[in-house]
């Protein structure tokens, strides 16, 4: 298992959301990320998921 970093950001740049998320690959990552997204209700904010290693899983902006 891996920690992936969830961020979601206000257009002023203040971080709302910065959650640690533990997942096997990338795909479970990428669709646990986008749940929680959709749970809080910032599928349409501003938001970036990534890897341990600093890849770019999953954007919106």
């Amino acid at each position: 298992m891996s920690i992936y970093k969830l961020t979601v950001f206000e257009p002023s740049g203040e971080k709302v959301m910065d959650e640690s998320i533990e997942a096997a690959n990338d795909d479970i990552a990428k669709e646990m990320g986008s749940k929680l997204l959709k749970e809080k209700g910032y599928e349409e904010t501003t938001h970036r998921l990534t890897s341990p290693v600093g890849k770019l899983i999953l954007f919106h902006r």
